[in-house]
Order: structure tokens, then C-alpha cells, then sequence
């Protein structure tokens, strides 16, 4: 992200966004509060920031956040360039607080979306099976796009979670299972992991989006995470597929750099209707 930070951003000409893409101001989902620099920095929840996650699940998510969580988000520095026919923003972001927020995917509607193209009795591999939040970090938001006329258009939106080289409080868990009976169940699973995520990705697309990913480590659930597991992140980063998401939260997600990009003071998720269960839960603390 380069240096430069604008309090007012440059002039330019009225544009609208393209693509019949409505902008999420009478929905019902939370609101994000984006200011735009350190003097006038507010703080969002990690419930809301977060809520990204429901909205790009192609399945249902249970919801757990940690007891008395203190975990807030919010915009630290902000930075825009404006050219005949593209744009770039970006803003810098800080995440703090204790405590933890885990979006846990249902198996039986990762497995079912997923099986489709397997050939018989071939191992159902690298199936999303939570998101979790958890410590402090910066990270940032790019948002690009092309400009025709006076038409603004959102083609790519990437949050970045180790901003200043501090390490991502963003982690994935992943599995597989192998068939039995001609059957694919969660509780067939094997090599499950733990991914620490950089960055996740958001393209324009009319149909079938899906998201990028790119990750720092990996290591088994089994094991703590150490020097090789970001070897075998870095050469993992190659075999890592987009993950499939949800077309409206691909959608919002573009809806939300349109926001940045205009220094919208805030922002309204539309529902997410696949949150199946939200429950708040104790800290429990590994046993070394």
C-alpha cells in the first residue's frame, strides 16, 4: 500500500456504479462506520466487520463469538488515485481487542456443494470448514476499477490482513474426506489444517464467483505452528483453488469498495439468511 494518504480526495466527475448492483442502504444487515483517518478514527465491532463471512458462505455458518469479546475494527489512513479511465483506493485498517469470532461453515452443505465432479471413491479435499478472528494486526482494503464515461466500476476488492508485517489474526481451518459406502460425512474427515490468511480476494463476476486466497502458513491441527508451516504456506499459495462464495456477498463486497472509493462515512451489509446459530462461548486456553 503506498504512503500517500489524501484528508480530501482529488476532484473528479459524478459517476454512478455499474452493473445493477444496489448499494445496501435499506437493508436490514449491520453498519460499518468508515472514517477515513487517525484524528477521526472510530471503532467498528468484529461482529460487524465480519459479517462479510455469512454473506459469501454458500452454505449455512454457525456464528461463535468469545465471552465479553472487546475485539473492534476500524479505518486508520485512507489514500485515492483517479485517472481517465481506472481508479485505486485504499485504506488501512486496525484490529484490536481480546477475545475471538469464529464463522464455522455447515459440512453437510460444503461437502454436498463440492462432490459433484468427483470420480468414484476419489478423497473430497480442502473443504472450508471455519474463518476465526482472533488478536491484533493491521491490514488494509484495495479496491480498483475501471472508469467509462462517468461510470465507475468496481472489478476487484482485496483485504489484506498483514499490513506493516505484522502477522494476520486470521485463520482458516481446512479438511478432507474420503468416501465410504459411496458416502462423503464430516465425520470421515482427515488432514485437517489450520491456514493463516493474508489476503482473501473479491473479482467482479456475472455468475459462479469465487474468492481468492492467499495464505502465510499452514500446519496440522495437531501441531503449532512454526517456521515450516510458512515454507509449506508459500508453496501451498500454487495449489490453493478460489473458494466458491455466495453471489450477493460478492456483490456487497465490491458494493463495499464503491463505498471506500466514494469516502462514504458508512456502510450497510444487506441480511445475511444463512446464519444458522449465533452462540458466544468461553475461552479455553491450549494445555501446554
Amino acid at each position: 500500500m503506498p504512503d500517500r494518504c489524501y484528508s480530501n480526495p482529488p476532484s473528479e466527475a459524478p459517476s454512478k456504479q455499474e452493473g445493477g448492483i444496489s448499494d445496501s442502504t435499506d437493508s436490514n444487515g449491520p453498519t460499518l462506520i468508515l472514517n477515513y483517518s487517525k484524528e477521526t478514527f472510530k471503532k467498528n465491532p468484529i461482529l460487524a466487520f465480519a459479517y462479510f463471512i455469512p454473506l459469501i458462505s454458500p452454505a449455512l455458518v454457525n456464528r461463535e463469538i468469545s465471552v465479553n469479546n472487546e475485539q473492534q475494527e476500524g479505518i486508520i489512513s485512507y489514500e485515492r488515485t483517479v485517472t481517465s479511465n481506472s481508479f485505486y483506493a485504499a485504506c488501512e485498517f486496525e484490529l484490536s481487542g481480546k477475545g475471538f469470532h469464529k464463522n464455522t461453515f455447515d459440512s453437510a452443505g460444503m461437502i454436498a456443494r463440492n462432490t459433484g465432479d468427483l470420480k468414484e471413491g476419489e478423497p473430497l479435499t480442502n473443504i472450508l470448514d471455519y474463518i476465526k478472528f482472533e488478536g491484533d494486526g493491521v491490514g488494509f482494503i484495495e479496491v480498483r476499477g475501471t472508469i467509462t464515461g462517468s461510470t465507475q466500476t468496481v472489478t476487484e476488492v482485496d483485504i489484506c490482513f498483514n499490513a506493516r508485517d505484522r502477522k494476520s489474526p486470521v485463520t482458516i481451518g481446512l479438511y478432507s474426506v474420503k468416501p465410504q459406502n459411496g458416502q462423503y460425512k464430516y465425520e470421515n474427515r482427515y488432514n485437517e489444517i489450520i491456514a493463516r490468511v493474508d489476503t482473501l480476494a473479491f473479482r467482479k463476476s456475472e455468475k459462479n464467483p469465487r474468492m481468492g486466497i492467499e495464505i502465510a502458513s499452514i500446519h496440522k491441527k495437531t501441531e503449532d505452528e512454526n517456521f515450516w508451516g510458512t515454507i509449506k504456506g508459500l508453496i501451498a499459495n500454487f495449489f490453493i483453488k478460489p473458494l466458491e462464495v455466495d453471489k450477493l456477498g460478492n456483490d456487497t463486497m465490491l458494493n463495499f469498495g464503491y463505498a471506500i472509493l466514494k469516502e462514504k462515512p458508512a456502510f450497510t451489509f444487506p441480511k445475511a439468511k444463512n446464519i444458522k446459530d449465533n452462540r458466544i462461548v468461553a475461552i479455553y486456553h491450549k494445555q501446554k
